[in-house]
């Protein structure tokens, strides 16, 4: 896991609020993707896409993955909805801090893996649905 940024409580950005400049960003980042297609020799270009579809397949791998059951993932995303709607919020007030950690963590070793760069902090792929050893 990566320490917390010195000054700095949230992890993106770097003024006093959150993360700002997605365009500028996602050009960049369409630039990283057409050189390494291109160094693989992939001819096509890049489908189109947007920022939110890297949400989406968040959502879609770790529910189908069973990283974290789905009430964790809604926290996550800061949704309201399912258990924590209507009068089961007015009563749950629980933030599921240490799933939603553990939930990331899991992601973030199996996106790792995913791209060749295992480290020896990565939790391996052959856990049972929730990350349990």
């Amino acid at each position: 896991m990566i320490g917390r940024r010195k000054g700095r409580d949230l992890v993106f950005g770097q003024r006093a609020g959150g993360f700002s400049g997605w365009s500028k960003a996602k050009a960049e980042l369409d630039g990283r993707i057409a050189s390494a297609r291109k160094k693989a020799g992939i001819k096509d270009p890049m489908p189109p896409w947007r920022p939110h579809d890297l949400r989406r397949s968040f959502v879609t791998h770790v529910k189908e993955s069973g990283i974290a059951q789905p009430h964790i993932v809604e926290a996550i995303l800061n949704h309201v909805s399912g258990h924590l709607a209507g009068v089961a919020g007015v009563y749950n007030k629980a933030l599921y801090l240490a799933e939603r950690r553990k939930a990331l963590e899991t992601w973030g070793a199996r996106v790792t893996e995913l791209v060749g760069a295992r480290s020896a902090k990565c939790t391996p792929w052959g856990r049972d649905k929730f990350g349990e050893a």
